[in-house]
């Protein structure tokens, strides 16, 4: 190990670490169903977003899953209101709860809507010394009311990176979405049903597969770099 180090003048050896596999694969393993907190973004009583999400939680749970759907609603804009107000907290305690989340937004002016921003932009990067998001997994979807987009996944696949959250590979973007339903709210056989199936079974699966190392591969030698004081500073930045 000395010879590594001394090929690496730049590196603080006290920080570094090797692959530590029995924190990667620990021997104890959570036994409760995957804990998946769902977001939509449209409050339209009407809300083909709503409506996908519903769907995707039936599924999670036919998977074993924990779900709860936020409901947005009287959810108000960041910095309009105090941290303290009741949705506030009841969208960070559920952050916090989750081991895993997905995110539905309409399409609407090639973006996310706003209402999908703010629950996000409610959600903290760091609570104390919990950041709420971090190793978590995240499944992205939208819907269109015309032909197929990826606009507003892409920008999701963004947020979740900034989140430091671990984003599946497949997703979701049903278009003309207002075909896809039934009058009852329920989704209608189609390839774009069977795409909202696969990718409900890889959040499952990824969330198997990182929850109880989560920690671990979010592990960053320049944070362990920081001391505790200097990491909260900077996660806390409040100048911006």
């Amino acid at each position: 190990m000395t010879d590594v180090f001394h090929d690496l003048p730049n590196l603080d050896a006290s920080s570094f670490q090797p692959l530590d596999t029995e924190r990667l694969f620990p021997q104890q393993r959570s036994i409760h169903g995957p804990r998946i907190l769902l977001l939509y973004g449209s409050l339209r009583e009407r809300s083909y977003s709503r409506l996908l999400t519903e769907e995707a939680a039936r599924l999670l749970q036919a998977m074993g899953a924990e779900t709860h759907i936020f409901d947005p609603k009287d959810l108000p804009l960041p910095d309009a209101a105090p941290e303290d107000h009741p949705k506030v907290q009841e969208l960070r305690k559920l952050a916090q709860w989750s081991e895993g989340m997905v995110w539905c937004s309409p399409e609407r002016h090639g973006a996310m809507t706003g209402i999908m921003k703010a629950q996000i932009d409610w959600i903290p990067l760091s609570v104390g010394s919990v950041r709420p998001t971090q190793g978590k997994t995240l499944a992205v979807m939208q819907v269109s009311g015309g032909s197929q987009s990826f606009n507003a996944v892409n920008q999701l696949r963004v947020l979740g990176r900034w989140m430091r959250m671990v984003t599946i590979p497949n997703q979701s973007s049903v278009a003309k979405a207002f075909l896809e339903f039934e009058e009852t709210g329920r989704m209608k056989p189609s390839s774009y049903y069977e795409r909202v199936v696969d990718v409900m079974e890889e959040l499952v699966k990824f969330t198997l597969l990182t929850r109880d190392c989560s920690k671990y591969l979010v592990d960053r030698y320049s944070e362990r770099r920081e001391s505790a004081e200097a990491l909260s500073r900077r996660v806390n930045l409040r100048s911006i």
